[in-house]
């Protein structure tokens, strides 16, 4: 018996680790998949249940995914995670169309680096589109008269950056420096966008993107850690609203 029980741990835990590595690789299929395995063995494991509802939110099976949320509450009635899905899936539809895999930031990137990573929480947001997004999610930087807009990757607009953070990346990418950003969180009537500096132009040499002074304006805003190396994996499945 003690070895039986041995067994179905070591199966649940080797499962796990392939079902979120599949999740990072973006292969959302075999992810959902892998976890209804997961289930089936193992009927009372919410992580599970949290993970195939991310799956099928990204594969936009809304629908299943709420019925995966749900399964999670039955289990755990006051698990935070499924329940702040569930409210958030309550704004969508039905049904929608999969998200291709290459629009998930690699989850390396979101780790912290002091003058080169920030998160800001954006003006004007467009929680109609924002709803359809989950964090890790790439989005664009994209100068529009004056400002710094946010937008899919399919171009439609999800925010605006705050005004002085606005001035100084344009400044900065007008002299060739590059960035990403992603979707950090999203809250009822906020998004939260995570932005990286991935490339320095020589005439900026010693310049921070993001300097102690600029960085701490927006701290009231932050209300999630930004994603580390010990919590890439765990990230992917959390509540978005951190």
């Amino acid at each position: 018996m003690v070895f039986q029980a041995e067994d179905r741990a070591r199966t649940k835990k080797q499962r796990t680790e392939v079902a979120i590595q599949l999740a990072l690789e973006g292969r959302w299929d075999d992810a959902a998949s892998l976890n209804r395995s997961i289930i089936d063995l193992f009927p009372t494991d919410v992580d599970a249940y949290n993970r195939l509802g991310k799956a099928m939110t990204e594969l936009g099976r809304y629908a299943e995914a709420r019925d995966a949320y749900q399964k999670a509450l039955e289990v755990d009635p006051l698990n935070v995670i499924a329940g702040k899905n569930l409210s958030r899936l309550a704004t969508l539809g039905k049904e929608a169309t999969p998200r291709p895999a290459t629009q998930k930031l690699s989850p390396h990137m979101f780790i912290e680096e002091t003058g080169k990573t920030s998160v800001t929480t954006l003006l004007r947001p467009n929680m109609e589109i924002a709803a359809r997004m989950t964090a890790g999610d790439q989005v664009d930087l994209v100068r529009d008269n004056g400002a710094l807009v946010i937008k899919s990757i399919q171009g439609e607009f999800i925010g605006e950056v705050e005004l002085r953070l606005a001035q100084r990346l344009i400044k900065l990418m007008d002299s060739g420096n590059q960035y990403v950003a992603a979707i950090s969180g999203l809250a009822d009537n906020d998004v939260r966008v995570f932005i990286r500096e991935t490339f320095q132009h020589a005439s900026q040499a010693g310049k921070l993107s993001f300097p102690p002074a600029v960085t701490e304006a927006f701290r009231p805003y932050l209300k999630e850690r930004l994603i580390r190396k010990d919590t890439v994996g765990e990230a992917y499945y959390s509540s978005d609203e951190g």
